[in-house]
């Protein structure tokens, strides 16, 4: 089905916390009948940073499984189907541990490895990638115990605020000026990005904004998906480098269908539950995001949005499970856990 037509409303379960939650990412179950998710969490009062892992039973059980404490406080957190967690920290340390919350690796700030915080990583099996405000984009061996490759260095010219794999060879960059860059490793000789994207948006095409989030769909890694200032998601194919397809945004060019946000899109994500009457390889898979206006939604090149929840506080992060889709955990500004739970 595609999203026109009538919806049926989510079950949403909600879990008041009593710390503030930086990010959520499901984990490989422990049971069929429990999931797992990882939490990254700040207690502002003690400042006291803590990554938790908490198994999930719906409709109305969270309960603490394993926990670390980093050094600082978190900025990112990544996950493997290997049921690893990579987290980066406001100082620029980055850490890679196992579901039961067991250290496999540290990379130290005072290594070089980054100047100030990190704002973005994606694991894979074997490697890490991370960005950061400073410029540099590294690449972390998992299994070599942490030994580090410097892929880039802008010098602070530059700065990157997220990242995703694309291949084993391949991945995506966001930052300022609605910038996008796409890397290949095998032509790492050339010194920087392959290809870069640089859009054309907000208030009278100035592209003053900034990109938060970057997607990869598995089946069409030609096609990036990104989320950004203004509400701003789009899509940037390859096939056609110097254009994007705009999903959502205020004061684009472009004609789109309604956007229900207008403030920052934290995190975008190919929505694998969300049937598409249109497959074609030209159209613009299903994708959610969530806002800092409190909204997390679908939406479809050419359709109208579809609103999953409207909080009054900001939405941080999300994450469909990829076990099972049709279930979305979010993270709220107000110390809460939602669980979207989609018929």
């Amino acid at each position: 089905m595609a999203i026109t037509g009538v919806r049926t409303s989510p079950q949403v379960h909600r879990f008041p916390q009593s710390k503030y939650i930086d990010a959520v990412r499901w984990l490989p179950p422990l049971s069929p009948l429990s999931k797992l998710a990882v939490l990254a969490i700040y207690d502002t009062d003690a400042d006291s940073p803590s990554l938790e892992t908490h198994s999930i039973s719906l409709p109305a059980s969270l309960t603490p499984h394993s926990q670390w404490t980093p050094p600082t406080r978190i900025s990112s957190l990544s996950t493997s189907h290997q049921s690893l967690v990579a987290a980066s920290t406001l100082s620029g340390s980055l850490h890679v541990l196992s579901s039961a919350m067991q250290v496999l690796l540290s990379v130290d700030e005072n290594s070089g490895f980054h100047v100030g915080p990190i704002s973005g990583v994606d694991l894979t099996g074997s490697e890490c990638v991370s960005v950061g405000e400073d410029g540099r984009v590294n690449l972390v061996s998992v299994i070599g115990g942490g030994e580090f490759k410097r892929v880039y260095d802008g010098n602070g010219l530059v700065g990157f605020n997220c990242v995703k794999w694309a291949s084993p060879t391949e991945f995506v960059t966001g930052g300022f000026g609605y910038g996008l860059q796409w890397w290949d490793l095998r032509r790492a000789g050339s010194g920087g990005s392959v290809l870069q994207f640089k859009g054309n948006f907000g208030s009278q095409g100035k592209a003053s904004g900034m990109i938060h989030s970057v997607d990869i769909h598995p089946s069409r890694k030609h096609t990036c998906l990104a989320g950004g200032s203004s509400g701003t998601v789009f899509a940037w194919d390859l096939r056609w480098q110097q254009q994007s397809i705009v999903l959502s945004g205020v004061g684009t060019e472009e004609a789109v269908p309604h956007s229900l946000s207008e403030s920052e899109v934290w995190e975008v994500q190919y929505d694998c539950h969300t049937k598409s009457s249109n497959i074609s390889s030209s159209r613009v898979l299903p994708a959610m995001f969530c806002s800092e206006d409190g909204i997390l939604a679908v939406v479809e090149q050419g359709e109208e949005p579809f609103e999953l929840l409207a909080e009054p506080c900001a939405i941080n992060s999300f994450d469909i499970d990829p076990q099972n889709p049709s279930d979305v955990i979010c993270s709220l500004e107000w110390e809460s856990i939602a669980i979207v739970s989609r018929p």
